[in-house]
């Protein structure tokens, strides 16, 4: 059978139509895969939103990208960035926070289901003999170093500052003595009116005078307020570290004996002190140290009953309320809270009477969730949240 006979040649025409032009359409769409990838991410996406989406990546992740290239590492250590990052970031559901051990930091991450940590160094040219962490404000950490510096840090961006109280020292009292103790008070906080960073001391010279000094960032120097000091600075054994909140410093004395025992207030816009009664207290022979802290976006102060043997928090709900002072209690001897979840629970570290060291989470009732028990958990080292 002669199968040329067959075949129609109408159809061929539509066949071989078809075939030529499907070739131009082809070789389309080849090149357009090829132009595809000599793009860069820039010709995909703005500028502009990456820098938006940059905005809400989880801080932790921030420092590898700095990597990705030398635009986004500019976008990143821009200092305007660090101040965008913190209003538009996502709502915290996790705890990040640095510790002090030794002449290094540790930088923990902890969230319901994971724990992390890195090892980071100090933004010094040379390895310190002493380094505390002081405190911390909108992603600074304050930090000390022998022999007479004070180091601002912002881990976003990198940017680092070196503040030297030389001019402070030669009149302390106590010379000799290491910082924190030489102040009475220190504090770290920011002042919004004017946009500007302020470090705090309270100090005593050789004469048993108290002074009261700020630094400002913004002017990059130390201005006495000696005319503010408060009638109190002297009549309380106070918990040198101050904590920043609500636009003030907060200061507790070491032991609160009853509810009348006051909290001191330095108001950063207007430099001047007020008081704050704190919660109702146990005897004093039951308690020890008190600390305050910010837990779940409230003020809050904890310390360590030795009759029951447990960590007792107080959390004030409504700024300034009295009645609003909530009682939490933690079995452990010594827990420090980090933060508290929107849905409650409790981050801390410390230990329990039956010898359990780590971090642990705890609802609010104190039942234990979880306990991270492979991270660097020096109980009695400074730490920033």
């Amino acid at each position: 059978m002669n199968c040329e006979k067959l075949s129609n040649p109408s159809m061929d025409k539509k066949k071989k139509r078809k075939h030529m032009g499907n070739k131009p359409k082809e070789e389309s769409t080849m090149e357009k895969k090829k132009n595809h990838k000599s793009k860069s991410i820039y010709d995909i996406l703005s500028l502009e939103l990456i820098h938006i989406v940059l905005m809400r990546v989880p801080i932790r992740h921030l420092a590898r990208l700095k990597c990705v290239s030398k635009l986004w590492y500019s976008l990143i250590s821009d200092p305007d960035f660090a101040e965008l990052h913190f209003h538009h970031s996502p709502v915290a559901t996790n705890a990040c926070f640095f510790i002090e051990n030794e002449a290094m930091v540790y930088f923990i991450y902890l969230d319901d289901n994971d724990a992390s940590q890195k090892v980071m160094s100090p933004p010094f040219k040379k390895k310190p003999s002493h380094f505390a962490v002081l405190g911390s404000c909108r992603g600074f950490i304050l930090s000390y170093r022998d022999p007479h510096f004070l180091v601002v840090w912002n881990l976003l961006t990198g940017f680092s500052k070196r503040i030297s109280y030389s001019h402070i020292v030669a009149r302390l009292k106590y010379y000799v003595v290491r910082l924190p103790y030489k102040f009475h008070l220190y504090g770290f906080g920011y002042d919004a009116s004017q946009d500007d960073y302020l470090v705090v001391v309270a100090w005593q010279d050789k004469d048993d005078h108290y002074h009261l000094d700020y630094l400002s960032l913004r002017t990059n120097s130390w201005i006495n307020l000696d005319a503010a000091l408060s009638n109190l600075l002297g009549s309380y054994n106070w918990n040198p570290p101050g904590l920043f909140f609500n636009g003030t410093i907060h200061w507790v004395p070491s032991v609160l004996e009853a509810y009348r025992d006051v909290i001191l207030i330095f108001d950063l816009k207007e430099r001047t002190f007020s008081t704050l009664s704190a919660p109702e207290q146990p005897v004093k022979s039951a308690c020890s140290y008190s600390i305050l802290a910010v837990l779940g976006g409230c003020l809050g102060l904890y310390y360590r009953n030795y009759d029951s043997r447990k960590t007792e928090i107080w959390v004030m709900k409504e700024y300034k309320v009295h009645s609003t002072w909530t009682l939490y209690q933690i079995p452990c001897e010594v827990f420090q809270p980090v933060c508290f979840y929107s849905h409650g629970d409790i981050i801390g570290r410390g230990y329990t009477f039956s010898d359990k060291r780590g971090y642990f989470i705890h609802n609010v009732r104190g039942d234990l969730l979880k306990h991270f028990k492979n991270l660097c958990c020096p109980i009695r080292r400074a730490y920033a949240v």
